[in-house]
């Protein structure tokens, strides 16, 4: 069946090729600020590895993260561990996407070293109901990358459009004849793809294009990065066929829904652990004495981000979102997030949909947000004054048009070409999840 997905790349290209108009949504950057959009995880690893996430002035204070040059997240590997494990990073972004194109552009990866789990990969807090796109991710010394997706019942994916191969293909979680979690895996064949073969050609740029009808992920070394991508006006219609396109059983957008961005590092636990004694580390002793007592062998275990941007299709949002069924209301940063006028009001008052969001909330002068009631086009703002860019959106309002002393309808507050985003505060506990359970996935 690979055979066919690898000779038929003109045939992957045309089931990809789409009319998608890709605009900047978030450049992440590589200051300081770049750690500001994300959360940093300090509860017990979900995956039972053998580590400790730390928060951001600890992570700063040890040098495991910094921005000299590209973003710096590493692990200690100066120092024998502790329980409950070494030392490690462990960010989620603090926006959650529906939909779009995220491109990672990494100058270093965790290299393939024994007892490590890197991964970069989106998630949702409802798991697996809102699901998990596995984008990086390996164990030990592997040399490609493993892409997959994770999901409740009623998701498959087929063996045709892309150049990797299938491992499985049934993304449920508890699928039959599958080991627990394995979801539907797709494996590059390409050994510049992941840790130490990425390293050594500088790296390289990973593409995740998101839509109602498939999952896509490209990989291109440093050196053959396309030129769209490195102007910024990335189009994927001009890619040629990805390494994993997970499409044809699956109601994509019933199975995945505000997704964070995730980068780790932990080690062993239920995937490197589960499958240490038939990997080339069995002669190592086990997979935790070897990570507690040999620090300077993870001194490659780490990320370096040159950038990591993520795009939206503006018209396909404008076309999918109707009345707010999809660009609505920004669910946490409501017209606030992006608002102008509507995080401050305009003279001055709070936004309150910066606080919550929720449409038909009152607007930050007391009157009520018109536009945020239905949304529809010609609908007057709250203080009876049209509501401008309100009604120019059409749909999908939602925000609460809150009124300035002038009587502005808060900007932004119409059709909201960024409500694709859903932006939150920091986010609960991922302790609930079950997920990333790895024990028996079966690579080495």
């Amino acid at each position: 069946m690979h055979i066919l997905s690898t000779l038929l790349p003109t045939l992957g290209l045309l089931a990809h090729v789409s009319s998608a108009a890709y605009t900047l949504r978030d450049d992440y950057g590589t200051s300081d600020s770049f750690f500001d959009k994300f959360k940093f995880y300090t509860d017990t690893d979900p995956t039972n590895g053998f580590v400790s996430y730390v928060d951001r002035n600890t992570a700063s204070a040890n040098g495991l993260i910094n921005t000299g040059n590209g973003v710096y997240i590493g692990v200690d590997h100066s120092n024998a561990a502790a329980a409950p494990g070494r030392k490690s990073v462990r960010l989620e972004s603090t926006a959650t996407y529906r939909h779009g194109l995220v491109i990672l552009d990494l100058a270093h990866m965790p290299g393939s070293v024994c007892g490590s789990w890197p991964a970069f990969w989106m998630l949702g807090t409802n798991w697996p109901n809102n699901g998990e796109i596995d984008i990086i991710e390996g164990v030990n010394e592997q040399s490609q990358n493993q892409m997959a997706l994770h999901t409740s019942n009623g998701c498959t994916i087929t063996n045709t459009g892309f150049t990797g191969t299938l491992d499985t293909a049934n993304c449920y979680v508890n699928a039959p004849n599958q080991s627990p979690n394995s979801g539907c895996s797709i494996r590059s064949e390409n050994t510049q793809s992941y840790g130490t073969g990425f390293n050594n050609v500088g790296g390289g740029v990973y593409a995740t294009e998101w839509t109602g009808s498939a999952i896509s992920i490209w990989f291109f070394p440093s050196y053959a990065v396309p030129g769209d991508i490195a102007s910024g006006n990335p189009n994927p219609a001009g890619w040629g066929a990805p390494t994993a396109r997970f499409a044809g059983g699956c109601d994509i957008d019933s199975h995945f829904n505000d997704l964070q961005i995730v980068f780790d590092i932990t080690f062993c636990g239920d995937w490197a652990g589960s499958v240490w004694g038939t990997s080339s580390c069995a002669g190592k002793g086990s997979c935790v004495d070897f990570v507690q007592n040999n620090p300077a062998a993870f001194q490659e275990s780490y990320w370096r981000v040159r950038s990591l941007k993520v795009y939206q299709d503006w018209s396909s949002r404008a076309s999918e979102s109707g009345a707010g069924e999809e660009g609505g209301a920004v669910e946490a940063g409501g017209a606030g997030e992006e608002g102008g006028a509507g995080e401050e009001g305009g003279a001055g008052e709070e936004g309150g949909a910066g606080e919550e969001g929720g449409a038909g909330e009152e607007g930050g002068a007391g009157e009520e947000g018109g536009a945020g009631e239905e949304g529809g086009a010609g609908e007057e703002g709250g203080a009876g004054e049209e509501g401008g860019a309100g009604q120019e959106g059409g749909a999908e309002v939602g925000a609460e048009g809150e009124v300035g002393v002038e009587g502005e309808v808060g900007a932004g507050a119409g059709w909201d070409p960024t409500a694709w985003l859903q932006p939150h505060g920091p986010r609960k506990s991922m302790k609930h999840r079950r997920g990333h359970y790895r024990a028996g996935h079966g690579h080495a």
